[in-house]
C-alpha cells in the first residue's frame, strides 16, 4: 500500500505494501530518515520503506484534523477482530494522531495515553470487552481505550462539564470495568472479579493494566501475594515506562525512579545477556504450555538475573507466572503473547511485563522533562502549551515558597511527598534543599508513617499530599501520628472542588476526617497571605500534629508578608473582616472570598452583614463564635467541604453550650452530600450552591425576603 499526502503535514504512516485484507488507504506526508530508501509518488511526495525502518510509523503533526480512514471504521472493539497485524499498526498510528489532535484542543493527560496505544489496540483485538474485563491503573492511561469503545465522538468533551470523565467510569461505559482515578487498586479489583467469575461459573478473562508509577504502592503487592495464593486465572500487565512520579519532572529534568523495584526493572531492561537470551528463546516462549512452559520460565529467570536461593524470581515467589520484558510498542509480540495466554486453559495469575515510552510517537512529549504528562491546550506542531497568564501564583507555589523560607532559618524542616513533587510544589523545595526532600513513590501510607518516624527524631516533617490522596493513608494519620501526638505537619493541597479532575480528586472530606481527631490542629487560609502564616504556624507547633488545607487555583492578590516569610498565628483565633448587623457569616478557608463578595452584593439591598474568617476548625475560636451568636439574629457558616466539617463543629459547640436555645438562627452551607462530577470550577460551585449569589440569597431568605433572593444575579 503506497501512502501519499493530499493535505500537508497531517500525519504520515509508512508501509509501502500491505496484505490483501487491508483494502483502505490513507494519505500522509512522509519524511524518511537518511538511511531509509524511499519511493516518490507522482506528486513528489515521499513514501518511507517500512522494512528499512523496522516497521516504524512516523507521524507528522499539525493543527489540522488527521485523516484516519481505518480508525473511522472502528466504533467498538468488535470491529477490530479481523484486522491483520499491518492493519493494527496502521490503526495505532491513526489512534496516536487522533489523541494528540484531541488533547491539543481540550487539554488533559497526554503522554500516559500515548505510551499505551499499541497495548490498547492489542488488548481490544484479542479480548472481548465488556464481557472480558480490562482495568486501567492509573486511569489517566485510558484515552485510547475510550476512543476504541464507542466514545470517540465525545472525546472533545473530556474533562468538561457534562462531558466524558478523564478516568474510567463505570456508569459512563460498560467497557469501563472499574473506576481508577487514584492508583494501585487494579490488581485487587481484578482478583475480586476473577474470584467472583469463578464462583459464578463464568469463563471471561480479567486483565489489570498497572503502570505509570502505580506499581510502587503496597496494595499492588498485597494483591499479587493474594492472587498467587488464590491462583485464579487473571492477567496483570505491568506497563513499565520507568516513571514512578506524577508529574514526572523535577525543576532540573526528569525525576529519578524511586525504589528498589524500579532499579531492578531498569537492570532487567538494559541487560544485553537477557536480550540475547530472549531472542534465542523467542520460539520457545511463544509456545507456552507443558514442558516448554518450564523451559521458558527457567530461561526467563536466568536472563533476568533474579534467581534466588530457591531458584525463583520475585514475581514467581508471589505466585505469578512472569512473561517479559516485552516491547510494549511491538504489536505483533503483544498480540502473540495475549493470544497464547488467553488460550491457556488454567494459567493462574500471569504477569506480562511490557516496556513502553511515555509520550511515544510525539516528539515534544518524548523530549519534555515532564513528558507532557498533564497539559492545557497546545500547538500540536511544537507542543507549546497555551497557558493563561495570571497576575498571581498558584496556592501550591505560595505554599512551596513559604516552606522554603521556613527551611532557610530552621534546618529541622524536611518535606515529604508521594510521587507528586510537581503537583505539590515540592520540586521547588527539592531544588533548594535536595537532602531534605523525600519522594517516597505513590505510597501515602508509607509517607505518613515515614514522616512520623522523622518527627520522633526531632525533625519537623511537612507531609504534602493532596486532600483526596491522604484518604489512602488515614489509618496511619490516626494510629501513627495523632494517637502518639507526633508533630507531623500535613499540607493538604487540592482541598475542595478541583474542576476537570472531578470527584476522584475532589478534596471534600479532609476537614471532617482530620478535625475529628483529638490531637490535630486544623486550619484553612482565606487567601495566599494567610496560607504563608499557617505554614509558619504549623512549623511552630511542636507538641502535636497539625494540618492546613488550600485549594487548586491561584491566589487573589493579597499583600504577602515580608520576604514571603509568614508569622505564626495565635492558635484557635479567628478574625472579623467586615462589621455589620443582624446577620453574621463565619467562613472557613478560601470561601471567605465568596462571603465578602456576597456582603458587597447585599449592600445594594441595604443589608450590611458581618463577615468573619474562622481560620481554625480545631481548636475553634469559641470567643468569636459566642460574640457572633450574641450580637446577631442569624449566623451562617460557610465552607467548601463535606457534611460533618466546620459547620458541624460550630453547631456542636453552640448546642452543647445552650446558644441555640434562644433567638439565634443557625444555617450551615457546605458541599452537598453527593459527588459532584468534573467540569469547569464555576460550574461546580454553581451546582454546589456555594457561589456569592447563593450565599447572598441564603441571607435574603432568612431575612424574609425570598423574592429578592430569586432575582439575584
Amino acid at each position: 500500500m503506497a501512502l501519499q499526502a493530499s493535505s500537508p503535514s497531517v500525519f504520515c504512516a509508512i508501509p509501502v505494501t500491505a496484505p490483501a485484507s487491508c483494502r483502505r488507504q490513507f494519505q500522509v506526508r512522509a519524511s524518511p530518515p537518511a538511511a531509509a530508501s524511499s519511493t516518490g509518488g507522482g506528486d513528489g511526495k515521499v513514501v518511507m520503506n517500512k522494512e528499512q525502518t523496522k516497521g516504524a510509523w512516523k507521524i507528522e503533526y499539525s493543527g489540522e484534523k488527521p485523516e484516519t480512514p481505518l480508525l473511522d471504521t472502528i466504533n467498538y472493539p468488535v470491529h477490530m477482530k479481523d484486522l491483520s497485524n499491518t492493519d493494527l499498526e496502521q490503526l495505532s498510528a491513526e489512534l496516536r494522531a487522533e489523541i494528540v489532535h484531541t488533547v491539543s484542543k481540550t487539554g488533559g493527560h497526554l503522554s500516559s495515553s500515548l505510551g499505551v496505544v499499541e497495548l490498547s489496540v492489542a488488548l481490544h483485538h484479542v479480548f472481548d470487552t465488556p464481557e472480558d474485563k480490562i482495568i486501567w491503573d492509573v486511569g489517566h492511561q485510558a484515552y485510547p481505550h475510550k476512543i476504541l469503545t464507542g466514545r470517540r465522538s465525545r472525546m472533545h468533551t473530556i474533562r468538561k462539564t457534562s462531558g466524558l470523565a478523564g478516568f474510567p467510569k463505570r456508569d459512563e461505559s460498560a467497557h469501563d470495568a472499574f473506576g481508577a482515578g487514584h492508583s494501585s487498586t487494579s490488581i485487587s479489583a481484578a482478583l475480586g472479579m476473577a474470584v467472583g467469575r469463578d464462583l459464578l461459573g463464568k469463563k471471561n478473562h480479567v486483565i489489570s493494566v498497572i503502570g505509570d508509577g502505580a506499581m510502587t504502592a503496597g496494595q499492588a503487592y498485597e494483591a499479587m501475594n493474594n492472587s498467587g495464593y488464590l491462583d485464579s486465572n487473571m492477567i496483570v500487565v505491568l506497563n513499565d515506562n520507568k516513571q514512578v512520579s506524577l508529574p514526572t519532572a523535577t525543576l532540573d529534568g526528569p525525576s529519578k525512579p524511586v525504589g528498589a523495584l524500579s532499579k531492578a526493572l531498569t537492570r532487567l531492561q538494559s541487560s544485553t545477556k537477557f536480550r540475547r537470551l530472549r531472542e534465542a528463546a523467542k520460539t520457545v516462549t511463544k509456545q507456552i504450555g507443558g514442558s516448554t512452559h518450564e523451559v521458558a520460565a527457567k530461561v526467563d529467570e536466568y536472563g533476568r538475573g533474579m534467581i534466588s536461593a530457591s531458584g525463583s524470581s520475585l514475581f514467581a515467589e508471589l505466585g505469578l507466572y512472569y512473561i517479559g520484558p516485552v516491547d510494549g510498542h511491538n504489536l505483533e509480540d503483544l498480540v502473540t503473547i495475549f493470544e497464547k495466554v488467553k488460550s491457556m486453559p488454567a494459567p493462574g495469575p500471569v504477569l506480562v511485563h511490557i516496556v513502553t515510552e511515555k509520550g511515544k510517537g510525539y516528539p515534544p512529549a518524548e523530549a519534555a522533562a515532564d513528558k507532557m504528562h498533564g497539559v492545557v491546550k497546545f500547538d500540536p506542531m511544537t507542543g507549546k502549551q497555551f497557558k493563561t497568564k495570571s497576575p498571581t501564583l498558584s496556592y501550591t507555589q505560595y505554599f512551596a515558597e513559604s516552606l522554603i523560607r521556613e527551611a532557610e532559618v530552621d534546618d529541622k524542616v524536611v518535606a515529604i511527598h508521594a510521587a507528586m513533587g510537581g503537583g505539590t510544589g515540592l520540586n521547588y523545595f527539592q531544588k533548594r534543599f535536595p537532602e531534605r526532600c523525600f519522594d517516597v513513590g505513590i505510597a501515602e501510607q508509607h509517607a505518613v508513617t515515614f514522616a512520623a518516624g522523622l518527627a520522633t527524631e526531632g525533625l519537623k516533617p511537612f507531609c504534602a499530599i493532596y486532600s483526596s490522596f491522604l484518604q489512602r493513608g488515614y489509618d496511619q494519620v490516626v494510629h501513627d501520628v495523632d494517637l502518639q501526638r507526633l508533630p507531623v505537619r500535613f499540607a493538604l493541597d487540592r482541598a475542595g472542588l478541583v474542576g476537570a479532575d472531578g470527584p476522584t480528586h475532589c478534596g471534600a472530606f479532609d476537614v471532617t476526617y482530620m478535625a475529628c481527631l483529638p490531637n490535630m490542629v486544623v486550619m484553612a487560609p482565606a487567601d495566599e497571605a494567610e496560607l504563608m502564616h499557617m505554614v509558619a504556624t504549623a512549623n511552630a507547633i511542636d507538641d502535636r500534629p497539625s494540618c492546613f488545607r488550600f485549594p487548586r487555583g491561584n491566589g487573589i492578590g493579597a499583600v504577602l508578608p515580608l520576604n514571603n516569610k509568614g508569622t505564626a498565628l495565635q492558635l484557635g483565633k479567628g478574625r472579623v473582616l467586615v462589621g455589620g448587623t443582624r446577620v453574621a457569616i463565619l467562613g472557613y478557608g478560601t470561601i471567605v472570598q465568596a462571603c465578602l463578595k456576597a456582603a458587597e452584593a447585599l449592600k445594594e439591598h441595604d443589608i450590611f452583614i458581618t463577615v468573619a474568617d474562622a481560620r481554625f476548625c480545631k481548636p475553634l475560636d469559641t470567643e468569636l463564635i459566642r460574640d457572633l451568636a450574641a450580637e446577631h439574629e442569624i449566623l451562617i457558616t460557610a465552607e467548601e467541604g463535606s457534611i460533618g466539617g466546620f459547620g458541624s463543629h460550630v453547631a456542636h459547640y453552640l448546642g452543647l453550650n445552650g446558644l441555640l436555645d434562644g433567638h439565634l438562627k443557625l444555617r450551615s452551607m457546605f458541599l452537598p452530600d453527593r459527588y459532584i462530577d468534573h467540569g469547569a470550577p464555576e460550574d461546580q460551585m454553581e451546582e454546589a450552591g456555594l457561589t456569592p449569589r447563593h450565599i447572598a440569597a441564603t441571607v435574603l431568605s432568612l431575612l424574609g425576603r425570598p423574592l429578592e433572593a430569586l432575582h439575584l444575579k
